[in-house]
């Protein structure tokens, strides 16, 4: 087996998912560095006055939602390829997984033309149905179309990354995204701090790492025999295996989408509510709670590929087992984070600005938000089990019930309805999280989520 693979159906279950968790955990605190980075220099150094300052920071907020939005129209092509790599591998059909990833590598690039092509045509309306502050527009809008122009990069190195984790391999990515985080942290300092770039600088900053890091990945794997050899060649698509991912990625992404429409909901109640300053200040908590929730993220990740790996192997109680796991131990490290949080709050918001109504602001909307760490380690771990069985479908229902009935309706009513404001508006998270994990948690229990979808299980 090449090193760039892992064997996820043999050995101790909680070391083999610490194991992989820890690399990804920080794979991922680097690459929530790259929004935080951006956060914190247009905060600090953009403008020495802290309105404009602030105005700046909402405008990079506001354009990271929306590209934000563009990442996850195709997530669900990465989970897809997660999934049926991690169970081609647990059913030791190594053909198979190979033509799964040049399946995907080929049709993520096709789809991140049209949807960048469409993305750019349609900027200027997006950022007015969000109700974009106008001291934040022309901010916002030269840090989207900036973002916009690097989704093929964005889109290669997350797919390259969701394969690795199929495979088994956290320790590969945490090398790039790490290089890509130390270019992108210069370059921000030295395009908005030295060169006095503002929002356009953050987003050069971050399309440059995002490149440089998917070519030294895609040139140190074509070396170390992994799955894929990145010849012009190989880049083709296998209809039978296409048909397959987008019937479990098409759901995952809708889902994804739903999820992210539902935050630029608030987003653009916010902007009504409070203007720049409050849409800066929920800006600020949304990049601190990228990071907050990563130990749920990793945990997720890890439980999903191993469970794709086991259930590949029809070891369905192995699977199962790496469940409770995860949730264990992403909900010991979550109820420190939420601790912290309910107890500086202040002082977290205050490192990303210095402007006392942004930080009063925060601290109002923070208070209420955090709850939701105590639920996302038991609903995405949930998640995790169900994505790697390939019931890509329920997580779809799952998300879009508790996101669009819940969600949605909670921010309304009491941030702006019974004018609880930001407070309110805070409350929404946690309502949705409570409504995924008793959906989640039911679908598990009646073990539904071993009913085979993907053909691809080894033979019994």
């Amino acid at each position: 087996m090449s090193k760039t693979q892992r064997d996820f159906t043999q050995g101790p279950i909680a070391r083999s998912m610490i194991a992989f968790s820890l690399p990804f955990l920080l794979s991922n605190i680097l690459q929530a560095l790259y929004g935080a980075v951006d956060m914190l220099v247009v905060g600090n150094f953009s403008d020495p006055d802290p309105v404009v300052s602030a105005q700046i920071l909402s405008g990079v907020n506001i354009g990271s939602q929306i590209t934000n939005l563009v990442v996850m129209m195709v997530s669900g092509l990465t989970i897809s390829g997660t999934v049926m790599v991690g169970q081609y591998v647990g059913a030791k059909k190594q053909k198979d997984a190979s033509e799964t990833v040049g399946t995907m590598f080929t049709l993520m690039a096709l789809v991140g033309v049209v949807l960048m092509a469409i993305m750019l045509l349609f900027s200027d309306a997006m950022l007015h149905l969000l109700n974009t502050p106008e001291e934040a527009f022309a901010h916002a809008k030269s840090y989207l179309n900036i973002c916009l122009s690097g989704t093929l990069f964005i889109f290669g190195y997350n797919a390259v990354s969701s394969i690795q984790r199929g495979l088994g391999d956290s320790v590969r990515p945490l090398v790039f995204v790490g290089i890509a985080c130390l270019v992108n942290i210069f370059l921000d300092l030295w395009l908005v701090k030295g060169m006095s770039m503002g929002a356009a600088g953050a987003a050069w900053a971050t399309v440059m790492a995002q490149a440089i890091s998917l070519l030294l990945a895609a040139w140190y794997l074509s070396r170390n025999k992994f799955i894929f050899d990145f010849k012009l060649r190989s880049f083709r698509i296998d209809k039978q295996k296409m048909k397959l991912m987008v019937r479990l990625g098409v759901p995952s992404s809708v889902q994804s989408i739903v999820v992210n429409i539902s935050f630029l909901v608030m987003t653009s109640l916010v902007n009504a509510i409070g203007g720049y300053t409050a849409s800066a200040a929920v800006g600020v908590v949304g990049k601190f709670n990228s990071f907050a929730i990563l130990p749920a993220v990793a945990m997720s990740s890890s439980v999903s590929a191993f469970a794709a790996q086991n259930i590949g192997a029809r070891l369905y109680d192995r699977a199962k087992k790496s469940l409770w796991v995860g949730i264990e131990i992403a909900m010991d490290i979550s109820l420190v984070v939420f601790v912290a949080v309910q107890a500086f709050p202040d002082a977290i918001i205050g490192i990303f600005s210095p402007d006392p109504e942004l930080i009063q602001n925060g601290v109002e909307y923070m208070r209420t938000f955090s709850f939701d760490y105590l639920l996302v380690p038991i609903q995405f771990c949930f998640n995790g089990l169900i994505m790697g069985a390939g019931h890509t479908r329920f997580t779809l229902l799952n998300a879009s019930l508790s996101s669009l009935l819940l969600r949605i309706p909670v921010a309304i009513l009491f941030g702006s309805v019974l004018g609880w404001g930001l407070m309110g508006v805070g409350l929404a998270g946690p309502a949705a999280s409570i409504a995924g994990v008793c959906l989640g948690g039911w679908f598990i229990f009646t073990g539904k989520w071993k009913k085979d979808l993907t053909g691809i299980a080894a033979d019994a």
